[in-house]
């Protein structure tokens, strides 16, 4: 079977990738799925099936929340700008295969035994699981490669905030990938296989491992939970509401100047790792707990309401209570999108659950979208008590592939786009 017939690089091509052999997945190319002026359609929530690779934004912004992450931050070795748009070129053509439920190149075996396979093989037999991926450039990219001169100012380095006490092996990064599945081996063999691909180009600086979504893009999904056992994310933007896309998510082309034009379509990431107090937390009362969010716990009805989504009444809630400095209505309308994961990495040698919320926040603008809400929330919110946050991370996430010749980061690196 040629390259052709088989829609991807071939074994050969792929071996011609520096050495590495293996490519990795994406948003996915399921056939019969279509595509319309606002995007991709998505695959339902649960259908197991594949999401559309190709479209005016990356998938995994809007895109029905799957259930399970795997998030990495990478560190760019190579200062050689071709080999790293090659880069780029192979891991999107990888990617068109593997959020499709294919294999990399051809395949885990059957090819030649003096050579490592084109797949790492732990995802055979598995379907697409809804897999995305999202790829974004950090700001320490454009030190890079000539690009100075092209870095937007909405993609603005974060200040330090009250209360932050991040860990640099858990911050920055010159590109990352998110990896968003139903199934995590689905989704840990695209970023395993992504990392292969790259090998010599670049290195994992740090990733996180999510699972139990904590917000939802899907209108009449359940509102998640997070581990504090509050609801979260109760008017968070919905896939499917274009206008509040369009105003507090997607870059426009009237954003900016020339040297950001190339990131028309696209979106702005941080990534924040915020590790919660959860053994304080478990001794708090109840109505300590319910005062500190503004909600009741089991319906997550806001003080004073009978249902999770009735209007709530700001002023009835404690002046930090953090629904109430978070809502719009007190940050003079600021909205961002939130896909964020609940996590748990083991214990922290004292005994304590080493947990928390991985929080992602995709927004037009990081100057008008987080940094102002962060700053009012890193000092006065009743959360603060029982949170930390610990790792940080801004990328600036371009515009989708437009189709089978497009590539990540073409409007970027290439003066013809």
């Amino acid at each position: 079977m040629n390259e052709n017939e088989r829609g991807g690089p071939s074994r050969r091509a792929l071996i011609g990738w520096g050495g590495a052999g293996l490519a990795l997945g994406a948003a996915a190319a399921g056939g019969g799925v279509a595509l319309s002026d606002d995007g991709p359609s998505p695959a339902p929530a649960g259908s197991g099936g594949a999401v559309e690779f190709h479209g005016p934004h990356q998938a995994g912004i809007a895109t029905p929340v799957q259930d399970r992450l795997h998030f990495a931050a990478f560190d760019v070795k190579t200062e050689d700008r071709a080999e790293f748009v090659q880069l780029l070129k192979d891991w999107t053509a990888a990617a068109r295969l593997m959020t499709a439920g294919k294999p990399v190149g051809e395949g885990a075996y059957g090819g030649l035994a003096e050579a490592p396979p084109d797949d790492t093989g732990e995802a055979l037999g598995l379907s697409p699981s809804r897999l995305t991926l999202t790829v974004g450039f950090g700001p320490s990219l454009f030190e890079r490669f000539g690009l100075a001169d092209r870095r937007p100012a909405a993609l603005a380095d974060l200040p330090k905030f009250p209360g932050d006490n991040l860990d640099r092996s858990r911050t920055g990064g010159d590109l990352c990938v998110q990896a968003c599945a139903d199934d995590p081996q689905v989704a840990v063999h695209a970023i395993r296989n992504l990392a292969r691909v790259g090998f010599g180009k670049v290195a994992v600086r740090w990733s996180q491992l999510g699972f139990g979504k904590t917000s939802s893009t899907t209108p009449d999904a359940q509102t998640p939970r997070n581990l504090m056992g509050f609801k979260d994310g109760t008017r968070n933007i919905a896939g499917t509401e274009t206008a509040r896309l369009d105003k507090h998510v997607w870059v426009s082309a009237s954003d900016g100047d020339a040297k950001s034009a190339w990131m028309t379509g696209g979106s702005y990431l941080v990534a924040r790792r915020i590790r919660m107090n959860i053994e304080t937390w478990d001794r708090a009362s109840l109505q300590e707990q319910e005062d500190v969010f503004g909600r009741d716990k089991g319906e997550g009805a806001p003080v004073g309401k009978a249902k999770e989504h009735d209007a709530p009444f700001l002023k009835a809630m404690k002046p930090d209570a953090h629904v109430r400095l978070a809502h719009p209505d007190s940050n003079g309308g600021i909205t961002i999108l939130r896909r964020g994961y609940s996590f748990t990495d083991g214990t922290d040698g004292l005994g304590r659950l080493d947990a928390g919320l991985f929080f992602l926040a995709y927004q037009r603008d990081v100057r008008e979208g987080f940094i102002p809400l962060q700053r009012r929330l890193s000092t006065h919110d009743a959360l603060n008590e029982y949170i930390q946050h610990v790792g940080s991370a801004v990328f600036a996430v371009p515009p989708g592939v437009r189709d089978s010749h497009d590539w990540w980061g073409r409007a970027l690196f290439s003066k013809e786009a």
